[in-house]
């Protein structure tokens, strides 16, 4: 059921990072901001790659946006799989994202913290995130809906929600029934 989660969760970053796409680049048309440089930069530090050109930069930069959208959408997916759905669900996966990408920014030494950014930056790259974290989140919620009421959710309908008393684990020691 893990593998499936996680599987989910990467179509549901790919569809995530295609409508964050679109959405850069209407604010790009609006704005004239130029295409960052950061993704591919650190697509190159990361793999231990040549600097490249421009064209070979965008492709880089391209290929990093891409792999980190599917790569931390993995972890939505298995949020959703658990019960971690909606827009509580989703607020909490835009975090996840914009933190996951900072690793990897100031890790490489390519990009600074978030607070020692330009405001306009900072709006930015903010907004493109929960575009992607809310498309992603909605993806990943209607395919972990199809698999069945998670553990999460099924222990809510037990207690009516968390309690201090709880009503302990769902019963059956399966996280999800198996299939028929």
């Amino acid at each position: 059921m893990l593998l499936r989660a996680a599987g989910s969760g990467v179509l549901a970053g790919l569809a995530g990072v295609a409508v964050m796409t679109v959405a850069e680049k209407v604010e790009q048309a609006v704005t004239h901001r130029p295409d960052s440089q950061v993704p591919g930069r650190a697509a190159e530090r990361l793999l231990g790659l040549p600097p490249t050109g421009e064209a070979g930069r965008e492709r880089r930069s391209l290929a990093m946006h891409i792999g980190m959208a599917a790569g931390v959408g993995a972890l939505r997916g298995v949020m959703a799989f658990a019960g971690l759905r909606g827009p509580w669900a989703s607020s909490m996966f835009t975090v996840i994202r914009l933190t996951a990408d900072q690793i990897v920014e100031n890790w490489t030494g390519v990009g600074a913290p978030p607070w020692t950014w330009p405001r306009d930056e900072l709006a930015v790259d903010v907004g493109g995130k929960t575009v992607y974290a809310f498309v992603t989140g909605a993806v990943a919620d209607r395919l972990a809906a199809a698999a069945g009421v998670s553990p999460g959710l099924q222990h809510a309908r037990l207690a009516g929600g968390r309690r201090t008393r709880d009503v302990g684990p769902v019963p059956g020691g399966r996280m999800y029934p198996r299939p028929a």
